[in-house]
């Protein structure tokens, strides 16, 4: 025993070591047979590009784009390797899939050359080649649609002259190298807006899934409800305002009391409406437009937000006008620091969606009268009363008419001015009650300041001269006088029907100027 002790311990080394060769030598043939798969490398020139174009027309305004970034590639594949489609490419097509998310529709041009890529692989009839472009193709199709919205010369057709975001293909086309995530993650490539609007998309497409919410039903001659009235349809109206937030809890009660007419009211204040102690017809018509209407509204909006180069929020100061709100907002270091009720232009003399450099703030002014309004209003008026001229405070002036300086005055006591060929400007009137109403477009395409004073009070801040008693007095001389900033500040005037405040509530305004169908069939029908 003691002599095969040692032989049998020679033999299970012997083994051990023979098996650790036999395991050394299969990892070195695997390294060998790992080292002859050679990296998948597919040449993708310019004559590959002409003829994808060629085949698929409804895709040549990307061509450019496509062969610029084919290049940079050295004219080799971006989304193929010898496993199939990289995982970015994957992530691509997801996103693209659920572009719904986005208020969008997935209408690539050839649906039924892309899904098969990812989703029937058998079904896959492309060339490696042209499975490549396909999938590039798609790429840039997502970033237009997402990131850029229709094109410029579509939205100035609409009558939306603020200046447009250019979309920067470069990045994209970097993040193709990259390989990096297409989820806009820190939320800088879009207006804020957006993805404030995006968050509401998907909470009322959530409401939508649940049912929406029932019609309240109240009879022809329904005039109104207040506190302590009884109905079936007060409780109605619990349960849809317990819906959309209004409301944090539902008892179910059929009496109004001062909880329903607060949770009211707070309806009404983010819906373009005066709060009122009282519920009326309006605000039931009001609650009863479908979820699927909202969502429409929620969606075209942030087709607008595409539009917007996001740049614009990073400004110091700036001024901005939402027409179907009738506000006016000063931003100053990214916080309000003023608000003031509007009058903007009436459906016929509508206010222009474009943007200005604020230079002059003039005081006691004079108004110099448009020839289409001299046409149109002046001269009929005196032909009827020759003293029509004194009776309005006009004047000829070189040929023209103008009114003098004065609390008569239609541009009031202050007017600002941001030079523009539309003749658009802000301004102060005489005419104070019309800030009372609700609906506030009633002139003739200027916009006109609840609060012009406090405008003016805010915008010389920075200037120790213009007290606000040096302003007041320069508001009553009597006796036009300029002031020219020492800084011009940015004037942004937009339309927007749906808008998330800084509270995080979603606000719907009327479509005062009918704008909303048409973008909206534009988006529904491509």
């Amino acid at each position: 025993m003691k002599i095969l002790y040692p032989l049998a311990a020679v033999i299970i080394l012997f083994i051990a070591v023979s098996c650790n060769s036999k395991s050394n030598d299969k990892k070195e043939e695997k390294k060998i047979q790992k080292a002859e798969v050679p990296e998948l490398k597919i040449s993708i020139d310019s004559i590959d590009i002409a003829l994808f174009y060629q085949t698929y027309p409804k895709l040549v305004k990307f061509q450019g784009d496509v062969s610029s970034l084919y290049k940079k590639k050295n004219d080799t594949q971006l989304w193929l390797d010898n496993k199939g489609v990289v995982e970015f490419g994957s992530t691509l097509f997801n996103k693209y899939k659920n572009l719904g998310d986005e208020g969008l529709k997935t209408n690539f041009p050839y649906n039924e050359k892309i899904n098969p890529i990812f989703e029937r692989l058998g079904d896959n009839k492309l060339s490696q080649v042209d499975t490549d472009l396909m999938i590039t193709n798609l790429y840039f199709y997502y970033a237009e649609k997402v990131y850029g919205g229709v094109d410029e010369k579509t939205t100035t057709s609409l009558e939306w002259l603020l200046p447009r975001k250019k979309l920067n293909y470069q990045v994209f086309s970097d993040s193709i190298f990259k390989h990096a995530t297409i989820n806009d993650d820190n939320k800088s490539k879009m207006f804020s807006q957006y993805y404030k609007l995006r968050e509401a998309l998907k909470q009322y497409r959530s409401i939508e899934k649940k049912g929406g919410w029932k019609t309240i039903e109240v009879g022809d001659d329904f005039k109104s409800f207040k506190v302590g009235d009884s109905a079936t349809a007060i409780a109605q109206i619990r349960e849809r305002l317990a819906i959309t937030g209004e409301l944090k809890e539902n008892n179910k009660s059929a009496v109004c009391d001062s909880i329903l007419i607060s949770a009211m009211k707070d309806y009404q204040m983010h819906h373009g409406n005066t709060p009122k102690n009282t519920i009326v017809k309006e605000h039931i018509d009001e609650l009863n437009l479908p979820v699927s209407d909202r969502i429409k509204t929620i969606i075209v909006n942030m087709e607008r937000c595409r539009w917007i180069d996001p740049g614009l929020e990073k400004g110091k100061e700036y001024i901005e006008v939402n027409i179907p709100e009738f506000k006016l907002y000063l931003i100053r270091d990214h916080e309000i620091t003023f608000v003031s009720e509007v009058v903007v232009g009436k459906a016929m003399t509508k206010t222009v969606i474009f943007s200005g450099m604020m230079n002059n703030i003039v005081f006691s002014p004079y108004w110099n009268v448009p020839q289409s309004i001299i046409n149109k209003e002046i001269k009929p008026g005196m032909a009827k009363n020759k003293n029509y001229l004194a009776e309005k405070h006009l004047e000829w002036n070189n040929g023209a008419v103008r009114q003098v300086p004065g609390v008569n005055n239609s541009l009031g006591l202050v007017k600002f001015l941001f030079p523009n060929s539309n003749n658009i400007y802000l301004h102060d009137t005489p005419a104070k009650s019309l800030f009372e109403r609700e609906n506030r477009a009633f002139s003739h395409g200027c916009v006109r300041v609840a609060k012009p004073r406090e405008l003016a009070i805010e915008l010389l801040k920075s200037d120790p001269k213009w007290t606000p008693q040096r302003i007041d007095k320069a508001m009553h001389a009597g006796k036009e006088s300029w002031y020219t900033l020492k800084k011009k500040v940015p004037v942004y005037i937009g339309y927007f029907t749906a808008w998330v405040d800084r509270k995080g509530r979603l606000n719907f305004y009327k479509d005062v100027y009918q704008r909303d169908e048409s973008l909206l069939k534009l988006l529904t029908e491509e």
